[in-house]
């Protein structure tokens, strides 16, 4: 498995930033997948960190905005076969997320959690707008925590 995600991210790296859009989203949905091995092969490479960044948010976030779609749709077998979180992950999650609404879209960058959270806003039919906004806001905040990491690390090693 591990050779078949390095093959998978090694081929995005080669397509640039539509490859870093893809990995983010395939990472912002529930596939085992990690965006952040392709981002840094972006930046190391050279490629702008904004646009690196910008890139990698708008597909992790339509890739969080899929498992959003599928708590809409509300068919629990589906939510429960295809992403493996059960009715009642479901449930203790909309009764934590009620009263918060959308802006809890924010916390979708969260591993295992993130999922869930998007799943139930769906569910819960929380407004779409506030939460792709919020949910971009969030995860492209984590982007650039990454990225200012990653190039203070290289400059500490570069010297």
């Amino acid at each position: 498995m591990d050779t078949i995600i390095t093959s998978i991210s090694e081929l995005l790296i080669e397509w640039g930033l539509p490859g870093l859009f893809m990995a983010a989203l395939l990472a912002g949905s529930v596939l085992p997948f990690s965006s952040e091995i392709v981002l840094v092969a972006m930046i190391k490479l050279g490629l702008e960190p904004v646009a690196c960044i910008l890139t990698a948010t708008a597909g992790n976030t339509v890739g969080g905005m899929t498992c959003y779609y599928m708590g809409h749709l509300g068919k629990i077998e589906w939510i429960e076969r295809f992403f493996k979180v059960k009715k009642a992950k479901i449930d203790k999650m909309a009764h934590f997320l009620k009263g918060k609404g959308s802006m809890m879209a924010f916390f979708t960058f969260l591993p295992f959690f993130g999922e869930v959270i998007a799943i139930t806003l769906g569910f819960m039919r929380s407004n779409l707008w506030l939460t792709i906004s919020s949910m971009f806001i969030g995860k492209m905040i984590r982007y650039i925590i990454m990225v200012w990491i990653l190039l203070q690390t290289l400059s500490i090693i570069t010297g």
